[in-house]
């Protein structure tokens, strides 16, 4: 009889076949020298690849998932964490751009210290997140999180960097409710979560790599801030209710 999955690491990849060739292997390696029970799941999200993602997937032995046309970052995590089996459960970039020893620390902080949620803060004294990113990014990005983290998520200012883990219960709890697709769905995800009361713990994270990113500052960001809308609309119409099992 096979050993429960201890956890679940949930990679959402959109044309990013390369960049998972480059970075998982790291990544499974690690997982093994812990000795870590663990799945990867990589979520294709509708890439146009001719089977490239998928054949990568298989030859890592990770699980596979596919969108058949693109949904957003959002639709591929949820989906991802659904099927998840772990016990605990973290989502990271396709490019697993923190360093490793986080996944040990993140995992620390939900089983031993029992948190519901953590997420990687990259605003907190231990951080190091040194990477060349345009003026403009800098500017929205201070935008941005100044809006949500006064008006959404009170101080919790970093809601989108790319690493946060959960308790099973807690996944399953806040994913099946969840609705946004797009690159502000870690902010519902935050909102709903305060909204329950969950523990929320806030960890510094370090930079090892970035290989780009396919957010497109303009397009994005109008959609990300009628996503928020969208969050506060669905909370008033109650559609964030816990599901009935």
């Amino acid at each position: 009889m096979p050993e429960p999955v201890f956890l679940s690491v949930i990679i959402p990849s959109y044309q990013g076949a390369d960049i998972l060739k480059r970075n998982i292997p790291g990544l499974i390696h690690y997982l093994k020298e812990k000795r870590i029970q663990s799945e990867i799941i990589i979520v294709d999200d509708g890439s146009d690849d001719s089977g490239a993602t998928e054949d990568i997937a298989g030859q890592l032995k990770c699980k596979f998932l596919k969108h058949e046309k693109n949904l957003g970052k959002g639709a591929a995590v949820r989906n991802g964490m659904l099927a998840a089996e772990g016990e605990f459960r973290i989502y990271t970039d396709v490019d697993v751009p923190f360093e490793y020893d986080a996944f040990e620390r993140f995992v620390n902080y939900l089983k031993v210290k029992e948190f519901d949620m953590v997420i990687g803060d990259r605003t907190l004294p231990g951080s190091r997140y040194f990477v060349d990113i345009s003026r403009l990014r800098v500017i929205t990005s201070k935008l941005f999180s100044f809006i949500i983290g006064r008006f959404i998520i009170g101080g919790y200012f970093d809601s989108q960097c790319g690493m946060k883990g959960f308790r099973a219960a807690a996944a399953n709890d806040l994913f099946s409710v969840s609705k946004v697709n797009g690159f502000a769905f870690d902010v519902e995800l935050l909102y709903v979560a305060l909204k329950r009361n969950y523990d929320i713990k806030r960890l510094p994270v370090v930079l090892k790599c970035q290989e780009g990113s396919s957010v497109r500052v303009i397009r994005h960001g109008l959609g990300m801030l009628m996503d928020i809308f969208a969050i506060i609309w669905n909370q008033r119409m109650g559609s964030y209710k816990k599901q009935q099992r």
